[in-house]
């Protein structure tokens, strides 16, 4: 008896991993987490203020909407695609006591409206920017910022860019450009 269940605990943790990496493989990047300094770091650079609206597409295990919510004061919103993820959020969420400053969407981040956003937070890959660009470049609205951690927007000027974590703020609309006009410009 006492084989039989931890082989189907064992089979119960197996399943578990493979929904959280598999799911969403299939629509873009698995499940990456990032640094908590590398996040407030990047959140401090793009300047969120309390109350504003965060939006973080690919919100994982949630740690980008707790550290806004708790450290930042704004209102953080994650949008996930993983079941097993969203669990986790919604349990993070609970354990500490930000419900009321965080809520969680389950779907596909190219079919969210992100225009009540005043940041939004991506982690992706460089063919996943490409295909976001003219989405959230039609979506944000005017004065807003999109912070991307890796991956830089190609035909956008980032207005701020951390060499030593990596990441690349933009203030919306974009300025078109790249990170060599960015570089060319702030070398003087």
């Amino acid at each position: 008896m006492l084989i039989l269940t931890v082989y189907f605990f064992l089979l119960f943790l197996f399943l578990l991993g493979l929904l959280w990496v598999f799911i969403p493989a299939l629509y873009g990047l698995p499940s990456r987490p990032t640094h908590p300094d590398r996040i407030r770091k990047a959140l401090k650079s793009a300047n969120l203020q309390p109350n504003e609206i965060l939006y973080d597409l690919g919100a994982g295990d949630g740690r980008v909407l707790l550290i806004a919510a708790q450290e930042f004061g704004a209102n953080a919103v994650g949008i996930e695609v993983g079941p097993v993820q969203c669990a986790l959020i919604w349990l993070r969420k609970i354990a500490s006591g930000l419900g009321d400053k965080i809520q969680l969407k389950w779907g596909n981040y190219f079919k969210t409206d992100v225009s009540h956003a005043d940041v939004v937070f991506i982690y992706a890959t460089s063919r996943e920017v490409q295909r976001l660009a003219p989405y959230l470049e039609k979506q944000m609205k005017r004065g807003s910022r999109l912070v991307s951690i890796s991956a830089d927007f190609p035909e956008w000027e980032p207005c701020v860019f951390d060499e030593r974590d990596l990441f690349f703020i933009y203030t919306m609309p974009p300025q078109y450009g790249s990170l060599t006009t960015y570089l060319l410009k702030n070398s003087k």
